[in-house]
């Protein structure tokens, strides 16, 4: 695989990491969005290949034999996520950068497998009480749903320091500029 540059945004759920990347998007003609596969349903207005690869437990299985993805996890219990090559290599024959909405896991699993070409950013909520009340006030998840991505949203934290950048999410709108920053300095280097 060729290497381009990668920008990782990883936080747990909650935290606001998918709205700066929506932000990020309109502002940078230079990233492309990594569509993720993964093994969930789709929730509300999500589209197959626009928001996610929607595939089968089978079909993800059958991709990770055959070392299909860049990396992978099961995010929830029974619930595949992954970041397939292909998805990497189309967006770099574009002349691209590509930029990543992704758990601390694979996030680093990617920061480590592309060194200095992916710049790995940590998406701080201020504090898990209020990302524990942004998850109950998106009433997408069942409370047995809620309290595991509370869960899990609590080890996702520790994780903040491994990261090339922990970027504060106190105001969104701080948070914006500061990622306009973080972005145009990593991909005009």
């Amino acid at each position: 695989m060729s290497q381009g540059k990668l920008v990782i945004f990883s936080a747990p759920s909650g935290a606001g990491k998918t709205t700066i990347v929506h932000h990020l998007l309109e502002r940078f003609p230079q990233l492309c969005f990594s569509i993720s596969a993964t093994t969930r349903e789709s929730r509300g207005i999500e589209t197959h290949k626009k928001d996610y690869y929607f595939i089968t437990k089978e079909q993800f299985l059958h991709k990770v034999a055959k070392h299909e993805f860049a990396e992978f996890e099961e995010v929830y219990s029974g619930t595949f996520y992954g970041t397939l090559n292909s998805e990497i290599e189309s967006i770099w024959e574009k002349g691209k950068c590509v930029v990543f909405d992704i758990d601390v896991q694979g996030g680093l699993r990617l920061k480590k497998k592309f060194g200095d070409n992916a710049l790995a950013i940590f998406v701080q909520p201020p504090s898990l009480e209020v990302l524990i009340e942004r998850l109950s006030a998106r009433g997408t998840d069942s409370p047995q749903k809620l309290k595991e991505r509370i869960a899990k949203a609590d080890k996702e934290l520790r994780y903040a320091p491994l990261f090339d950048v922990i970027l504060p999410n106190n105001d969104l709108k701080t948070a914006c500029e500061d990622a306009e920053k973080l972005i145009a300095d990593f991909i005009t280097c």
